[in-house]
């Protein structure tokens, strides 16, 4: 097995994890004091230096181990996890720690957290331009001078900013993304949004500087965005064009939110995965809220999810087969395998793989870097890459909804965690989409982005669908005890209603705006 370490002696921090396989469902549980060989079951051992994070690309890390350089009260951290250079594999990586790695993510239900991401749009007052990094760069210095957040750098450029578990970072053209650390409860993910908020305007409206929640970029075209100094972007933007028209849109002119979720084992990944997949269109409707591009309305209600479908087909999409019966963490791994790299990370530099093989780098035979093998940190890195509805990692992220104001970034987690955390909620979507095919599923994610809960689905509408959905997701809040079912406030009047956050938009558009897109930024200002 491929051990991964930090360099010198210093640095050895090892995380037994045993896979054990009994029948189907695949468990963990930390070794102890326990002697494996004396268990009964087939079991898998795996190491790695790990811990649980919301963001993708921070998992590899060891905490205080010399990654930093402290600056009175705050540290200047390096662009990626701070192994990222010094790992070392003392075997080469086979398929089975790449599955292994995924299975590593198993944790008994009392360890589920929920973990949040948004994006947002930066703004002038005074323009409504698009923030330029220079106003990014003082605004990030600004919040960790005020609030004590660690500094992340790429070369001389700021382009992020770390506190415990939550990150700020940056998207292609500016957009401004927390990625919150693993929470146990929706009071402590919406309280922690709050606080964000907070800080980000405590600066921002210093500086004349104001954050949109939307889904799209409503007004400004691809040429009036910024670009943002982060190589591994430059290589995402010269590769996005050819294999698909949207990709650059994707980049720079989209913001979504999206809640990343735990599983116990294999079998509840599975189940969890399937759930999500099938209702990820539902998600899309009750959130959509991107209908304008460069100041008109562009024939979609969500125009970012819209996006997806012709960004880069083979990273993208609803993974048919997810359903198949022998699907689990092996078969991801397959699927993973075979989506064409970005990039390999090596000594703070990006290096241009884009459309190879991560088999091939399996081999040693990765064009870009001929004989080098892969670690973990460039398998964790290939999976931030991938980007269909729903992604797994070591967690599940669910990825169908559109960016928007305060009040809907704490309804998203809060109709997933319904949904996905309570297992007789979990079973009674697993039941209501079991005989949904593949290609209604697909029909589902390809039109629901033009005609949201209007879409309709067998012998009737979608929002019928969203009826009974909201109702399981409601049920599955009250039965957590936590008294979070008040989140779903704000998606009960859309489904309600059937009138997405999208609509209203438009209609103010055509109504009290005058056609005009302008009073957007005020309307979902933060």
């Amino acid at each position: 097995m491929a051990l991964i370490s930090q360099a010198g002696p210093s640095y050895r921090v090892r995380t037994d994890m045993t896979r054990c396989t009994s029948g189907n469902t695949g468990g963990f549980s930390m070794a102890s004091n326990v002697d494996a060989s004396r268990m009964k079951e087939t079991c898998v051992r795996f190491s790695s230096s790990s811990s649980y994070s919301a963001k993708a690309g921070q998992v590899l890390h060891l905490d205080n181990a010399g990654a930093g350089i402290r600056r009175g009260h705050r540290a200047i951290v390096a662009a990626s996890s701070p192994t990222e250079d010094a790992v070392i594999a003392t075997e080469p990586l086979t398929k089975e720690d790449l599955v292994a790695y995924l299975a590593s993510g198993c944790k008994s239900k009392e360890k589920w957290r929920i973990g949040t991401e948004h994006e947002k749009f930066g703004f002038e007052f005074g323009t409504l331009r698009p923030m330029k990094y220079e106003q990014i760069a003082e605004l990030l210095n600004g919040i960790a001078e005020r609030f004590d957040w660690d500094k992340v750098m790429e070369g001389d450029y700021i382009i992020g900013l770390k506190q415990g578990k939550q990150s700020i970072s940056l998207e292609p053209g500016g957009q401004f993304e927390l990625s919150g650390a693993p929470l146990e409860t929706l009071h402590q993910t919406c309280a922690e949004v709050n606080s964000h908020l907070y800080q980000v305007k405590a600066v921002a409206e210093e500086m004349g500087i104001g954050f949109v929640g939307i889904g799209f970029q409503p007004k400004w075209g691809l040429k009036d965005i910024p670009v943002m100094p982060k190589g591994r972007y430059e290589i995402m933007r010269n590769y996005m064009p050819k294999v698909g028209s949207l990709g650059l849109d994707m980049m720079f002119r989209t913001c979504t939110v999206q809640v990343n979720l735990d599983f116990s084992s294999e079998a509840d990944m599975i189940r969890k995965f399937r759930a999500g997949l099938a209702l990820q269109p539902i998600a899309t409707a009750l959130f959509a809220n991107s209908p304008f591009t460069e100041g008109k309305p562009n024939g979609y209600l969500s125009k970012r999810s819209h996006i997806w479908t012709d960004t880069d087909n083979n990273r993208a999409g609803m993974l048919p087969f997810v359903f198949d019966g022998s699907f689990g963490f092996e078969q991801y791994v397959d699927y993973a395998l075979d989506v064409p790299m970005y990039f390999v990370y090596r000594k703070k530099k990006y290096i241009d793989c884009a459309g190879m093989s991560f088999r091939d780098f399996l081999a040693g035979k990765l064009p870009c870097l001929p004989g080098e093998l892969p670690t973990l940190n460039d398998w964790e890195n290939h999976l931030t890459t991938i980007f269909p509805e729903v992604r797994l990692k070591r967690y599940l992220e669910m990825r169908g909804a559109d960016g928007g104001p305060w009040r809907r970034l704490c309804a998203l987690p809060a109709f997933w965690v319904g949904l996905l955390y309570d297992e007789v909620s979990l079973q009674n979507v697993l039941d209501m989409t079991a005989d949904w095919t593949a290609e209604e599923r697909l029909m589902l994610r390809n039109k629901v982005p033009k005609t949201g809960l209007k879409t309709p689905f067998r012998d009737g509408l979608l929002r019928h669908v969203a009826e009974d959905v909201l109702k399981l997701a409601k049920d599955g809040l009250e039965r957590r005890g936590y008294k979070e079912s008040g989140f779903l406030n704000e998606v009960a009047e859309v489904v309600r209603t059937g009138v997405t956050p999208a609509e209203k938009l438009l209609e103010m558009y055509h109504g009290k705006w005058g056609q005009s897109v302008d009073p957007v930024f005020e309307e979902l200002l933060y």
